[in-house]
């Protein structure tokens, strides 16, 4: 009786020996190919990047091969509209042009480049208008500030803002303004643009198509969540206001190369 019950006790514990030795091996062969699962799910995450990525920059090269020839012909078109006011103009066009042909092409230029640009691409819109017109510039930019002369500013951002404003203006109403704010704060930029607008530029506006998608996009590829765009109508007055925040931009570039 004795014996049989040894037997039994120690076939119990060699069958409890055996299912933790089993379940142990199971458990670390389980444990690894999960190790393995994860990082393959790793590997693949980084090459869904890549790719998006990689996608990301020939859209850019894309929207950049529709937008430089618009750009090019509103420029003109100013130009040629007060021939007489061409000689002025000169200067600022050469620097415009220069800038289209050689910084865009950079895929980051320095604030400082991008607003002496919008400058001088508010100066030569400003021939087609009269010298009477309610137009309204202000700048507040801290030369000082730690990105003023970095590469962290996508070349031509300000484009869209600035020649929607003189695009969709109604120039011969009494009330009629353009009011134009820049400002670079804390690495923060900031472009604030009103214009009056008149019915007919109301519903040509709401049927404009690839400037403003071609913006949007071109934000939303580049800066991701670290900017804001709010566009509003009030009473015939359009807003659009652009905030980007170079400096979170700025590190997110520095610690992701």
């Amino acid at each position: 009786m004795d014996g049989n019950y040894y037997m039994i006790h120690d076939y119990l514990i060699f069958i409890g020996v055996f299912a933790i030795f089993l379940f142990l091996t199971i458990s670390i062969y389980l444990f690894s190919q999960n190790q393995k699962l994860k990082q393959r799910n790793t590997k693949l995450s980084e090459t869904n990047k890549l790719i998006e990525q990689h996608l990301n920059e020939v859209r850019l090269e894309h929207i950049g091969t529709k937008l430089n020839p618009h750009l090019f012909k509103n420029i003109l078109n100013s130009v040629q509209s007060h021939a007489y006011q061409t000689y002025m103009s000169l200067d600022k066009l050469a620097n415009v042009l220069d800038y289209i042909l050689y910084e865009s092409n950079n895929k980051y230029v320095s604030p400082k480049e991008e607003l002496n640009f919008a400058l001088s691409l508010i100066e030569i819109n400003k021939i087609k208008i009269n010298p009477l017109f309610d137009f309204r510039i202000k700048s507040r930019i801290n030369k000082s500030d730690a990105l003023y002369e970095e590469k962290v500013f996508a070349p031509l951002i300000s484009v869209d803002l600035i020649e929607n404003a003189f695009k969709h203006t109604d120039f011969l109403a009494q009330d009629s303004f353009i009011s134009i704010y820049m400002e670079l704060e804390d690495s923060i930029f900031t472009m604030k643009v009103s214009n009056k607008a008149s019915l007919k530029n109301i519903l040509e506006k709401e049927k404009s198509g690839f400037g403003s998608q071609s913006f949007d996009q071109r934000l939303k590829m580049i800066y991701s969540t670290y900017y804001q765009l709010e566009r509003s109508s009030k009473n015939g007055i359009f807003t659009a206001e652009l905030k980007i925040n170079l400096g979170e931009f700025y590190d997110k570039m520095r610690y992701s190369g």
